[in-house]
Formats: C-alpha cells, structure tokens, sequence
C-alpha cells in the first residue's frame, strides 16, 4: 500500500460461491443494494468499469438529502474472481482479495486510510458496508 498513508484490514467470509460474490461486488445494479453503512444512507448512482485502467463511481447520499458524496476510483489491476486493486480519486489505494473455498469466498480488504477521520471510525465503516455486502450476497439468490 502507499507509505503516506496508514493501512487498514478488514475481512469478512460470505456463504457463497465466489462467482457469485465477485458479480456482487463488481455489477452497478448490485452495488446501489449494498452500498452503504447504515440504513439512513444509500447509493444513489454506480458505474463500473471493470478493467485495468477502468474506473468506477459510486453516489452516496444520505437518505434525508442532506449529505452526499461521490465515491470513484481508478483500477491497476482487475483479476477475475481474484483480486481488485484501484486508486482513489484522493490517491489511496485499495487492494481486494477474493479467496474461494467451496462455497465460501473469504474477502480480505486492505485501504489507505484518511487523515481526517480516525482509524477505528474509517474501520468500522469499511467493515459496515463489507457486512452488509455478506448479507446482501447471502440472502439473494
């Protein structure tokens, strides 16, 4: 990861295939359902573009219209059902791992973290939305 900048590990285990966690995490139908860290928030927008030297966009908002901002990036490296490294338009990069095990898929989830917020609140919010994306992708079929 960068050297300015501290990284942050979050994992989770989701009860599906790999298949079918990596059309989750990638498709922009997908990622307005999940997207979000609590329920007062939600995504509003998304496109992907999923390639090395690809980029994506995400809006989030809050859902009494009262906060909102674009999330994007660039990706360096897109490995099917494997890997997804990309930069943030701040600069931070990103790196996700997708392990397969059966019917389980470990997602390992390494981020540069901001300065403005702290550790333990970018951590609990990265890891919020990894949890809703687990029960989003366990409960649809």
């Amino acid at each position: 990861m960068s050297s300015n900048f501290q990284s942050v590990t979050i994992k989770t285990t989701v009860n599906a295939p790999v298949e079918k966690v990596w059309k989750h995490w990638t498709s922009p139908e997908d990622v307005m359902q999940w997207n979000n860290a609590s329920d007062d928030w939600h995504t509003t927008h998304s496109e992907n573009d999923l390639r090395s030297g690809g980029s994506f966009l995400s809006r989030m908002e809050s859902k009494d219209g009262q906060f909102g901002f674009d999330f994007g990036g660039t990706y360096e490296e897109v490995l099917d059902n494997e890997r997804i490294v990309y930069v943030m338009s701040d600069g931070r990069k990103v790196d996700v791992r997708f392990e397969a095990n059966a019917n389980e898929t470990h997602i390992i989830e390494t981020f540069d973290a901001e300065t403005e917020n702290s550790i333990e609140m970018q951590r609990d919010g990265w890891q919020a939305i990894l949890d809703n994306f687990k029960k989003y992708t366990e409960e649809k079929n």
